[in-house]
C-alpha cells in the first residue's frame, strides 16, 4: 500500500477523489434471502453488507421474552476474510459493542409493543469493510426491518462525519478514519428528527461538533433518499412478479 501523507489534495478533494461533504457511491438491493423474513445488501465504497431478519416469533428461550414489547437482538459480525489481515472468526469485544449500538440505533423506530412476548432477530455480516461498516449496518438493517413486515416509525439511516488533516468530512472511508484525528458516527430518524445514535472518537471543538452533526444530518437525509427508492423498486419488482 503506497503511504498516504496528505488526505486533503491541494484541489480539496479527498483521496479517492471525493468533496469534503460527498457520500460514497451506495447501492443497496432488498430481499436477497429467501429463507430470511427479511434482508439487504449495502454496498457503500468497498464496504460489503448483508443483514438477515427473523421475525416476530415467539421468543426462546422464553425468560428472553418481555410482556410488554419484543426483544430485539443484533449480532454484528465481520468475516475472517473482511479486512486486510485476517479476522479471527470469534466475535470479538469491538462486534460486540457494535452489536449491541446498531441495537440501541433501531429500537426507537420499530413498533416492538405490536408484539410482546416475541423476538426479532438482526444478523449483520459484514463481507468486506472500508471504515463507517457500523453506519452502513444500520442503514441496512432497517431495510430489512421493513422488507420482513415489521411496522416502523421510519427508516433509520446513519453516516459518519470526522475530521482530516484539520477539516470535517463526511462518510470517512478507512483510510481517513485510520490517519483522521476525529470520527463521529450518527444515527438519524428523519419523521422523528430524532438521532438514536452519536458517538466519539477524537476532539472536536464546540463550533466543529455543531457543524459536524449538521453535516451528519445532510449525508444521512442524502442516503434515506436512497433507501426509499430501492424500497421502491423492491416493491414494483415485487407486483410485476
Amino acid at each position: 500500500m503506497t503511504e498516504i501523507k496528505k488526505l486533503i489534495d491541494e484541489n480539496g478533494l479527498r483521496v479517492d477523489g471525493r468533496k469534503l461533504d460527498e457520500i460514497r457511491p451506495i447501492k443497496i438491493e432488498i430481499g436477497l434471502l429467501a429463507n430470511a423474513d427479511g434482508s439487504a445488501y449495502i454496498e457503500q465504497g468497498r464496504n460489503k453488507i448483508i443483514v438477515a431478519v427473523y421475525g416476530p416469533r415467539e421468543a426462546q428461550p422464553k425468560h428472553i421474552g418481555l410482556h410488554d414489547r419484543a426483544a430485539i437482538r443484533c449480532r454484528y459480525h465481520m468475516a475472517p476474510f473482511s479486512t486486510d489481515e485476517r479476522k479471527s472468526p470469534a466475535p470479538s469485544r469491538r462486534e460486540i459493542e457494535i452489536s449491541k449500538v446498531i441495537r440501541e440505533a433501531l429500537e426507537p423506530a420499530i413498533f416492538s409493543e405490536y408484539y410482546p412476548r416475541s423476538m426479532i432477530d438482526i444478523f449483520i455480516e459484514v463481507l468486506q469493510s472500508d471504515g463507517g461498516s457500523r453506519c452502513a449496518a444500520i442503514t441496512a438493517s432497517s431495510l430489512a426491518l421493513a422488507d420482513a413486515g415489521i411496522p416502523l416509525k421510519d427508516l433509520v439511516v446513519a453516516c459518519a462525519v470526522g475530521k482530516i488533516d484539520g477539516k470535517l468530512a463526511v462518510d470517512l472511508s478507512d483510510v481517513e478514519d485510520k490517519l483522521g484525528e476525529a470520527d463521529m458516527p450518527i444515527a438519524y430518524i428523519p419523521a422523528l428528527r430524532k438521532i438514536s445514535l452519536i458517538q466519539m472518537d477524537g476532539i472536536f471543538t464546540e463550533e466543529e461538533f455543531f457543524k459536524a452533526l449538521n453535516m451528519a444530518k445532510d449525508a444521512c437525509m442524502k442516503i434515506y433518499k436512497i433507501q426509499k427508492e430501492a424500497l421502491k423498486q423492491k416493491y414494483l419488482q415485487t407486483e410485476k412478479e
